[in-house]
């Protein structure tokens, strides 16, 4: 079989042997960078020594110097170029940095990772039973290693802000305050309906000891840590530019996290270009509510009266649930391939809820059997309002993150690095695009729910202001408050729980409307060049097609499409 294959490859023109070496070239990049993503992302909670991570960073520099140039490659090949050089600048930049002395945000950074970790475990045998045992009594030495690094970071002048450690040691002291016996920690076993009661309790016991022996200990030092000797030595601004080197390091960010070569300062620019436009919309509907007051009249209004609130947390879930059924409803006429995985509803874990966002997706697993779930905050029902329900539903649910997610997770053939990619511009700006299809869907049913998209679109241009202000610019937190306040109606518990978001977060939360800037802007572009024969069911497959993918790569995905269709 090897003779006739080799015959036929000498026949090739050389180019396409060059092609071919690149392509092959590639191919053994991206296994070798999967499989050390692969390997950080195990059992157990890795390595995180500062020599670890500098021998990651040497690693990382000779696999990209590997990568060859995109001129001989095919289209796929391109695309999977294209993603690979993203995430592989990215891992080399934030281990030569030195991003992981300052690894806190306003939800916990790698506290807030343990949690997740806990939330897809699944204790199904003898072995997964030892592997989270082992997994719960290492804790104390994967948080030593982190404090190793906050101290070094405290040297260096690469430090989190007060306000970030503040909200990190209100959870230490939630979690400590739970009886051992009611501890999170003891979920994946009581979750667990396949286990025996004898079974169960007696695992139950052993983890109890370990949570007490090893969980709660490693939670007390690193409480000691940030409240005696990490707290009194922190920068007191909030913006990342007060860190060593932090201008350099937000450009970066804003890059990364938009996927494109964009400046602070122009993302600042395209914000306030949008406020003003989205602006001019809502008091549209104000003045066709008929409300008498002004703007800010009308956010006091919508902020304090009560038929805008549920009373409990059912009632909130409900109504989101019901919002989520009727979108389900309307799918197949804006999409031809759809996931199989189902949707649930549920509450943001207690653990997480009260410095959380009002919702967010929780990925499905087929091999966890785990369904998606649309997470709906229910702690503070009055910072919950109903008006921003529908667009919230819509970006997490479906058609959103559920279902560009879980398409994704279905895709075979895709290089092992691309599995469980997720890029915040095209994630997230898909997830704000579905925001307004449910406009054209016909899901928001009052003026009310429209102003209340509009809010939350209003929302992710504000963060075009906010963001680079706090960041870059030398905005104070309470301007960043008060410009978000007083141009959405969002409560303002949401208000500042959001604020810290991207405080601890810098470069995240301008992703969302650059990447749906873009969406918008392509189907915009194939509406006008194609005509009649747009479909939009095909735009939103095609959209999909190749997971995550940034967005100059999605540029010229749908530009192809076009030439395509307009040659047949």
């Amino acid at each position: 079989m090897i003779r006739p294959f080799l015959f036929a490859l000498a026949l090739l023109p050389f180019s396409l042997l060059l092609a071919q070496s690149d392509s092959s070239r590639l191919e053994a990049v991206m296994q070798e960078f999967g499989e050390w993503r692969g390997a950080s992302q195990g059992d157990s909670w890795g390595t995180r020594s500062e020599a670890n991570i500098q021998w990651e960073a040497t690693e990382l520099k000779t696999l990209r110097q590997r990568v060859p140039e995109e001129e001989k490659l095919s289209a796929a090949q391109r695309i999977n170029r294209d993603l690979l050089v993203h995430v592989l600048d990215d891992a080399i930049y934030q281990r030569t940095f030195g991003s992981h002395r300052f690894p806190l945000d306003s939800e916990g950074g790698f506290l807030a990772g343990v949690v997740y970790t806990i939330l897809g475990q699944r204790v199904t045998d003898e072995g997964s039973f030892s592997v989270y045992r082992k997994r719960l009594q290492d804790l104390p030495a994967y948080f030593e290693q982190h404090i190793t690094h906050l101290r070094r970071g405290l040297k260096e002048g690469k430090t989190d802000p007060a306000l970030v450690v503040k909200n990190c040691l209100d959870q230490i002291n939630r979690l400590l305050a739970t009886p051992v016996a009611e501890s999170f920690f003891l979920q994946p076993v009581n979750n667990d309906a396949a286990l025996q009661p004898t079974q169960q309790r007696a695992r139950t016991q052993v983890l109890e000891e370990v949570v007490k022996q090893s969980v709660y200990p490693a939670y007390q030092s690193l409480r000691d840590f940030l409240t005696n000797e990490y707290l009194p030595g922190l920068r007191k601004g909030i913006g990342i530019s007060g860190i060593t080197d932090g201008k350099a390091y937000y450009r970066q960010r804003v890059k990364y996290f938009t996927t494109d070569d964009i400046s602070p300062e122009e993302v600042f620019a395209t914000g306030q270009r949008e406020v003003a436009r989205i602006r001019a919309e809502m008091e549209a509907i104000v003045k066709r509510t008929g409300f008498s007051g002004s703007f800010a009249d009308f956010l006091d209004f919508l902020r304090t009266d009560e038929q805008f609130y549920a009373k409990t947390p059912e009632e909130l879930l409900s109504r989101a649930a019901w919002i989520t059924k009727r979108m389900e409803g309307k799918l197949p006429q804006y999409f031809n391939q759809l996931p199989r995985m189902p949707l649930t509803v549920s509450p943001v874990p207690d653990a997480l809820a009260p410095n959380y966002t009002g919702g967010r997706y929780s990925p499905g697993s087929y091999k966890r059997r785990k369904a998606g779930a649309f997470w709906v905050n229910t702690y503070d029902l009055p910072s919950r309002p109903f008006y921003v329900l529908p667009a919230l539903a819509l970006h997490e649910g479906v058609p959103g993150h559920h279902t560009q997610m879980m398409l994704a997770a279905e895709m075979e053939g895709l290089p092992a690095f691309r599995n469980n990619l997720y890029l915040s511009a095209f994630g997230e700006g898909w997830a704000l695009y579905c925001e307004y299809l449910g406009k054209e869907a016909g899901i928001y049913q009052t003026d009310y729910e429209e102003f209340g998209r509009l809010v939350y679109e209003m929302w992710r241009a504000c963060r075009l202001v906010v963001d680079p202000g706090m960041h870059y610019m030398g905005w104070t937190r309470q301007q960043a408050v008060d410009f978000m306040a007083s141009n959405t109606a969002l409560s303002l518990h949401e208000v500042n729980t959001e604020i810290d978001r991207y405080i601890g977060w810098p470069g995240q939360a301008v992703s969302y409307k650059m990447g749906e800037l873009k969406i918008r802007e392509l189907r915009k572009y194939a509406e006008a060049e194609l005509g009649d024969r747009f479909d939009i069911a095909a735009f939103h497959d095609l959209v999909l097609a190749n997971g995550a993918i940034t967005m100059r790569g999605l540029e010229g995905v749908v530009k192809e499409w076009v030439e395509r269709i307009n040659g047949q």
